[in-house]
């Protein structure tokens, strides 16, 4: 699936669903293992899928730091 992205980071986007991609499957792994008792294996698969969110969640924070900023919208809800 390819999102275009006006300010150019298209590249890093898809980086950023290949590591969330990457975080299911293992995450997937960890829940299987569990269920089998390999416990081991389900901690080490869990920390791996934590890793590549945290790699997703840099490359989006990423491109919204290069994004100009949004104006807010006066009719979307305020966070407080």
């Amino acid at each position: 699936m390819m999102i275009a992205d006006s300010a150019g980071n298209s590249s890093v986007m898809q980086e950023a669903m290949r590591e969330l991609e990457a975080a299911i499957h293992d995450a997937r792994v960890a829940f299987d293992c569990i269920g089998l008792g390999e416990i081991d294996r389900a901690h080490t698969s869990a920390v791996t899928a934590r890793v590549a969110i945290d790699a997703a969640v840099t490359a989006m924070q990423a491109v919204l730091a290069q994004a100009p900023s949004q104006p807010r919208d006066a009719e979307s809800p305020q966070r407080g």
